[in-house]
Order: structure tokens, then sequence, then C-alpha cells
């Protein structure tokens, strides 16, 4: 009896250390076949995992001011570390004009050392409206600690902004953009915050803020730590120039508060 309770316990544990495996930021690199918009992109996803269940959001871009967000839905086999996503519809863009959105499907398996976690197959797909198919290519995805697109729903009409160095204070600098305007230009990162306020209400209900990490002070990388006070509630979120893109989008959505 004993034996056989151990044997279920540790049946059980796997099961939910594999339900569990996938959540979070995966980012790398998507490859395209002759035609595509770009031979080589970046796709960040965001995937929350239930049971075998997948959902989430990808962001398909050039850089973080080009870019397409879909959401997705998908399936995780823990026995054979397959991962089927088929995404389900764009839900915003801002991409060149000559460059339509592809609705994909991915075929990956899953893969982990003791250092590293990797989403790795081929995808496929059909262009949003007309439905041409699109080039397929391959698709690499690495787990990271962060993400450098996010999304963040208020109710109150000033969002507070607060920068600092996230580690020893070395000499890291940064730029910031608010809707495509540069309100900080390379200013240096320290003890006091660098601090702007944006006004957000349902007359401007969407700001995109852009970060920037800039030159790696004495000590690289560059990591820049932003706090977001929305009424009472904080936010915080990272920066670090060891990503590729060295740059952080934070979208600001206004909603109305209940009655």
């Amino acid at each position: 009896m004993t034996r056989f309770t151990i044997t279920i316990f540790i049946c059980f544990a796997n099961l939910f250390a594999g339900a569990q495996v996938l959540n979070g930021t995966w980012r790398g690199k998507l490859t395209q076949g002759p035609g595509g918009c770009f031979p080589i992109y970046f796709i960040e996803m965001q995937i929350k995992m239930e049971g075998s269940r997948i959902t989430g959001s990808t962001y398909h871009f050039s850089d973080v001011t080009n870019f397409v967000k879909e959401n997705f839905e998908g399936v995780y086999d823990i026995k054979t570390k397959a991962v089927t996503i088929s995404e389900t519809g764009v839900i915003t863009f801002h991409i060149p004009p000559d460059c339509v959105p592809c609705i994909k499907k991915y075929s990956l398996i899953h893969d982990r050392d003791d250092k590293n976690q990797t989403l790795a197959g081929d995808w496929g797909g059909r262009m949003m409206n007309n439905q041409t198919p699109c080039p397929p290519g391959k698709i690499t995805l690495t787990k990271e600690a962060s993400s450098i697109f996010n999304e963040i729903k208020v109710d109150t009409g000033v969002i507070r902004l607060d920068f600092y160095d996230n580690a020893e204070i070395d000499g890291d600098t940064i730029s910031v953009t608010v809707d495509n305007q540069n309100v900080v230009s390379h200013q240096r990162l320290g003890l006091k915050p660098i601090s702007l306020n944006i006004k957000i209400d349902y007359l401007r209900p969407e700001h995109e803020v852009i970060m920037i990490a800039e030159n790696e002070g004495s000590i690289p990388p560059n990591t820049a730590l932003l706090i977001v006070t929305a009424g009472d509630k904080r936010y915080r979120l990272f920066l670090s120039s060891d990503t590729e893109q060295k740059k952080v989008l934070v979208r600001f959505i206004y909603e109305k508060p209940p009655v």
C-alpha cells in the first residue's frame, strides 16, 4: 500500500509539473520562405497553460514599433513533448503598408536541459482576409524571464512612470517615447527616478510607451526598472540590454471603472 501511494503521488507530481512547464514568455526568431514580408523576424509568445490546453498571445515583430499581435490556442502532449498552436485572429498591428498579417499554425517540440528551455519546429498559415497561403518557415523560441511587450489596463486618469537603475548605479542611460514622441533622451538612471505623468481617459484611451536601453555603463548589461503607479495599483517592469531588441513596449489601455 505504501509503494502504491508513493507511486500515485509521484505520477500526480509529474503531471502537475508538466501542466505548468510552458507557462510564461517565449521569444525567438521566425524564418519565412520567398514572398514573405521579412525573410527573418522576431516572435514572442506569452503562454498560459491549464492541463494540456494552451492559450495566449503572439507578437510578430521587426522591432517593438512594428508588430502584429494575435491570440492563439493549442495543445501540449506531455508524453511526446509536442506542441500544436493555432492563431485565432489578429488583435492589433503596426506594420508597413505593403505587409499583410499572417494567421499561423505551429508544430513544435518542447526541449529542456539544466539551463534552457526551447520550442522549435515548423509553421505555416494563411494571410488575413484573403486566405492566401503564407510562405512557411521555421521557428525557434527560448523561455525568457520577462516580456518586451506589456499591456496594462487602468481606470485612472493619470499614470505615473518612474524609471530606475535596477542594479548597481553605474551610468546606464535610457530614452523614452510616448506615442512616438521623444520625452526622455539619453538620461542617466540613478537612485532618484526619471519620472513622467501620462493622462489617460475615454478621449485618449490608449498610450504606447517605449523604453530603450542605451549604453551599458561600467557594469553591463544596462538594467532598467520601470515602476508604474495607476491609482492604488503598482506594476514593476524590467529591461535589460542583453536582449536583442534592447526595448520594452508598454501599452496602457483605459477601462471605464465599474459603476
